[in-house]
């Protein structure tokens, strides 16, 4: 684990009210897809009591060019700052850190169950798998209220149509709010919404990433049917 501190490349809103920050990739930095850092902002404008440092996944996939972190923006100082960085501005990162990473065993399935902002992981291991054509049978479950809030939503359907050994299962839980149209699947991920395209699920490895509370019950709906502790890996965004 290393400190570096880099230059901002590009900002851009990837949903509504989250952003994606695009910045310069050090000489030799590596990291596993899926795996975070400590972002520390660089003499802030401005400070709160929550500080000036916060852990960002590395949602860009470790083939890419930048590397890239995406949060949901919300009134914070550490959030005002970051939002307004200028191309060329610095900020510090440690890292990488963390074991949310894609297991090595091909022949288990691995099944992503995705709320929100807690896509970001997932983007990078699914994008580093098609770039890789790893052999796994990848499911991804991304839940959000409506199309218009789902970060990355538009690249993880397209990746699925590289790959057939991967499948993207999109589902909205408040379509009557949403100006986009949508086709997939609507409420909350469940076991049957599972069955339907994973079949067996005692069988994969499970990775749970978003709030709070839908970590809590994913993992119960996973318990209750049957899946091993040993077969759930877990993540929480409290969405700072």
């Amino acid at each position: 684990m290393s400190g570096y501190k880099v230059k901002l490349k590009k900002r851009l809103e990837i949903a509504e009210g989250t952003m994606a920050f695009h910045f310069e990739k050090p000489e030799g930095f590596t990291y596993e897809a899926g795996q975070c850092a400590d972002w520390t902002l660089v003499d802030p404008a401005e400070t709160d009591a929550e500080g000036n440092v916060r852990a960002f996944t590395l949602a860009s996939a470790p083939y890419e060019d930048d590397i890239m972190i995406a949060t949901r923006m919300r009134d914070t100082a550490f959030k005002r700052v970051l939002g307004a960085m200028e191309r060329g501005a610095e900020i510090e990162f440690d890292g990488p850190f963390g074991e949310l990473t894609l297991h090595e065993d091909a022949r288990t399935p691995a099944v992503f169950l995705a709320g929100g902002i807690g896509v970001t992981p997932v983007r990078s291991i699914v994008l580093q798998a098609v770039h890789d054509r790893v052999p796994h049978n990848i499911f991804v479950f991304d839940s959000n209220r409506r199309p218009d809030d789902a970060a990355f939503l538009d690249e993880l359907v397209a990746a699925s149509k590289k790959n057939p050994n991967y499948t993207f299962v999109g589902t909205m839980a408040e379509m009557e709010k949403s100006s986009r149209e949508w086709h997939g699947e609507t409420g909350f991920i469940t076991k049957a919404m599972l069955q339907k395209y994973v079949g067996d699920l005692t069988i994969p490895k499970f990775y749970i990433t978003g709030p709070p509370a839908m970590v809590t019950a994913m993992r119960k709906t996973l318990s209750e049917s049957g899946v091993n502790e040993r077969n759930i890996l877990t993540e929480e965004f409290s969405g700072y």
